[in-house]
């Protein structure tokens, strides 16, 4: 009776010791408004020029990456990003920007989301309205002690050429 007590102590402690600690969690919808909220963030720190609420919305790393709508456009880390966003809020102003499309995924583990969504983007630079129609932001976020930070974000505006050709 003993050895089938210490056999069955052992397959249970063998049962227990297989199961993987690094479960995926449930689907959190907490999460994605989390997200949402932070893609809501940008819009409006950049609308108000709110470089405070910018900087709450990036990771503050040396690794973050951010592909602006210039060719040559390639900030690496957060300085280089903190600079860009500093010059651009001093060379424009009354900037609206309209949302639509918006679209959020995020792992099993809920800790890394990426999104995709189109902005609508007007301004004025030196006395002159200016708009960017279907601007495509995408990028990565990571849910980090503080929050949803963006660590990775892409703008580009479509080239408006038709590549295919005629046959």
């Amino acid at each position: 009776m003993k050895s089938i007590a210490v056999i069955l102590f052992g397959l249970l402690l063998m049962t227990t010791a297989c199961s993987s600690p690094n479960t995926p969690k449930a689907n959190n919808p907490d999460n994605k408004k989390a997200v949402a909220n932070v893609l809501e963030k940008y819009v409006i720190a950049n609308e108000n020029q709110d470089f405070p609420m910018i900087e709450q919305i990036w990771a503050p790393d040396s690794n973050i990456i951010l592909f602006g709508t210039n060719s040559d456009e390639k900030l690496m880390g957060w300085n280089n990003i903190k600079r860009a966003i500093k010059q651009q809020f001093a060379s424009i102003s009354e900037t609206y920007i309209s949302p639509t499309d918006q679209f959020i995924k995020l792992n099993p583990e809920q800790n890394t989301a990426w999104f995709a969504e189109i902005l609508n983007y007007n301004f004025v630079y030196q006395g002159e309205a200016r708009s960017f129609e279907g601007v495509r932001f995408t990028g990565v976020m990571e849910k980090q002690k503080d929050g949803w930070k963006i660590v990775q974000a892409h703008l580009s505006i479509p080239a408006h050429i038709n590549l295919r050709t005629e046959k």
